[in-house]
């Protein structure tokens, strides 16, 4: 077909660094994944392997759909851009029917297929970075109404599930993309305090985040209600030292931490290879961050050189997100961390992302 060819070029040659560290992440990744959730897959199935398990399964999809999106022309994207929009706002109203969304933790985000569960707002933070890309690669007066009547619709669908922090990657990765499409900049003037303040209202209108907001705040509240899960993050992150406790030897992981495996995995992973072994890991997600924006710099085509910016903004706004709440930077907002937490939906999605970004790196060359 077509569209299956590989993107002929000057180099032809994929990013072969960023293949390694995405793929040594994900190894990292299953063995934390399995380190994290001793506790509670024995606790909750009897069986110490059952997380590791089901990460491998969606990691072998996963690896299967990076592998095809890296030899898919991703200006095909181009034309299913819309469709693609369209089946994920479908998929974000999916979630709120009856019998088919799961509802869990007081959160409705995941649809159940029967043989798995899907969670839609991993899959808008790609369909929307594709169609953003799109249509700012066309030269376009006046179309910041248009822009925030978008994320608007977006972020208010997945505002409802509740998942604010999804929001705010989506929210900060459209803006920037928005950006560098050549808009003016006055008008972030005016987008980026408002959008401040609309989270801020959101925060305070819901008591369970205005809570999370009070404790960040004041941590010494409520240390065994709101405030417990930092708490337990940054005991944990301490407990690591400058060179770990050792790989397996976390003592939070033991139902101290919540969400250990998911969105709290950062603070695992501090306690056991501590200060050293995180600088090492934050280093990686920075190499990532610099080739995708390196790809994105030295591509010429519009629309590959916009796709490029919005998936490596929205792994690195994830990345900066789930690292600060776990620091106790910003509040804890629910990010998961990208290629290591738990989770089937934000694997497979980071992972077709970064093949689409592969693609596009055989288009530029690789040289000094």
């Amino acid at each position: 077909m077509k569209f299956l060819h590989l993107h002929k070029s000057e180099s032809g040659r994929p990013d072969w660094l960023l293949i390694g560290i995405v793929l040594l992440l994900c190894g990292f990744g299953l063995l934390m994944v399995y380190d994290s959730s001793v506790a509670i897959a024995i606790r909750d199935f009897g069986n110490q392997y059952y997380y590791l398990t089901e990460q491998l399964k969606w990691f072998a999809v996963g690896l299967i759909v990076f592998f095809i999106f890296s030899i898919i022309d991703y200006r095909i994207y181009k034309k299913l851009a819309l469709p693609m929009l369209l089946g994920t706002v479908f998929l974000l109203l999916v979630v709120f029917i009856p019998g088919v969304g799961i509802k869990a933790l007081g959160a409705k985000r995941w649809i159940n297929l029967g043989f798995t569960v899907l969670q839609p707002a991993e899959l808008a933070k790609l369909s929307l970075v594709i169609y953003l890309s799109a249509w700012f690669s066309t030269k376009e007066k006046d179309r910041l109404i248009s822009f925030l009547i978008l994320i608007g619709m977006i972020a208010g669908l997945i505002i409802l599930e509740p998942d604010l922090g999804t929001t705010l990657v989506i929210a900060a990765t459209a803006i920037t993309m928005y950006f560098f499409s050549g808009a003016p900049l006055t008008q972030f003037a005016v987008m980026i305090p408002v959008t401040i303040l609309g989270v801020l209202g959101i925060a305070v209108a819901s008591p369970y985040r205005f809570a999370r907001l009070t404790t960040f705040f004041n941590p010494e509240k409520d240390p065994l209600g709101a405030s417990y899960h930092i708490h337990q993050a940054t005991i944990a992150l301490g407990s690591g030292g400058l060179f770990g406790v050792g790989i397996g030897s976390s003592r939070q992981k033991y139902e101290y931490l919540p969400e250990a495996n998911t969105d709290s995995i950062f603070a695992i992973i501090g306690e056991e290879i501590g200060f050293i072994g995180a600088v090492l890991l934050i280093s990686a997600f920075l190499l990532v961050i610099w080739r995708g924006f390196r790809i994105a710099r030295r591509t010429e085509d519009p629309f590959g050189k916009l796709l490029s910016l919005g998936i490596t903004s929205w792994i690195a706004y994830q990345v900066i997100m789930n690292i600060a709440a776990m620091v106790a930077l910003i509040p804890l907002t629910g990010v998961p961390m990208p290629l290591l937490s738990y989770g089937g939906s934000s694997l497979i999605v980071v992972l077709a992302g970064l093949g689409i970004l592969i693609n596009i790196s055989k288009s530029v060359s690789h040289g000094k």
